[in-house]
């Protein structure tokens, strides 16, 4: 039976805790996966979850920045969570689901603002985060396994509004893109959104900046968002989307779903 996974950056799961909830009413997913959680493990607020039929929850929390946690209706066992780059930063979870299949949710670093190592640590730390999860999952073949998140990266062109002016933006540039295609190649991930729909503008992301969400459509659209899955076993999935209204930052997730190549049980349908 198929296990349907969900992937969502809440920006603070205290604040948007009624809209976990709706998400969880209209999509059902079996498992929920969030990123910048912005919370103490012992403050995510469980209850209203437990109402719905999710009693399960595994959480690397952190107040007020960060943190991942995974929500389920199956059973979860922890098997993982690291410290990527040494940065003190909860940014990763890995759980078993059921005994059935391996989640790992990262947070990856967003990077700062100027894509120079030299002048901005933060850019730094973001190529040494991905430098480290492709050293992990080469030496930590996954097995049954998807990969989730939000990892800061648009790493195709139609994946932003505008490739030749995002080139030197963070988030689009080449030095991130490369990064994360040795992440990639390290476990043989495939992008399973892309594998299902090749070519065309799809985004998870836009700027709450924006003043104008038609404009914001078209001139701060990024598809950064994540999940990912692996062989014998693997999940199908949804492409799980929801827009809510109201919220101070508006996404929309569309999964992003990595599966090892050439495993014809990584089934998938939208």
């Amino acid at each position: 039976m198929p296990i349907k996974v969900c992937t969502w950056n809440i920006n603070s799961i205290r604040l948007r805790e009624d809209s976990v909830c709706r998400l969880l009413s209209q999509e059902t997913p079996d498992v929920l996966c969030l990123q910048e959680c912005k919370s103490p493990v012992d403050k995510i607020p469980t209850e209203k979850f437990s109402s719905l039929g999710y009693n399960y929850l595994i959480a690397n929390g952190q107040k007020g920045y960060n943190g991942v946690a995974v929500i389920s209706k199956l059973p979860l066992k922890e098997i993982d969570r690291k410290d990527f780059a040494s940065l003190g930063h909860a940014r990763h979870i890995a759980v078993n689901v059921d005994n059935r299949l391996n989640i790992h949710n990262f947070y990856v670093p967003a990077g700062g603002d100027v894509p120079d190592r030299s002048i901005n640590e933060k850019f730094g730390q973001k190529l040494d985060y991905l430098n480290e999860m492709a050293k992990y999952f080469e030496a930590n073949k996954p097995q049954r396994s998807i990969l989730v998140g939000d990892l800061n990266i648009a790493p195709q062109e139609d994946d932003v509004w505008d490739h030749k002016k995002l080139l030197k933006i963070v988030s689009h540039t080449p030095q991130e893109i490369e990064a994360l295609n040795v992440v990639k190649s390290s476990a043989n991930w495939v992008d399973i959104t892309r594998k299902d729909i090749p070519l065309g503008l799809l985004y998870s992301w836009w700027s709450y900046r924006a003043r104008d969400w038609d404009s914001a459509s078209q001139n701060s659209s990024r598809r950064r968002g994540t999940s990912s899955a692996t062989p014998a076993g693997a999940p199908s999935h949804n492409h799980c989307g929801t827009n809510l209204s109201g919220s101070q930052v508006r996404r929309v997730t569309v999964s992003k779903i990595f599966c090892f190549q050439g495993d014809d049980r990584c089934d998938h349908s939208a």
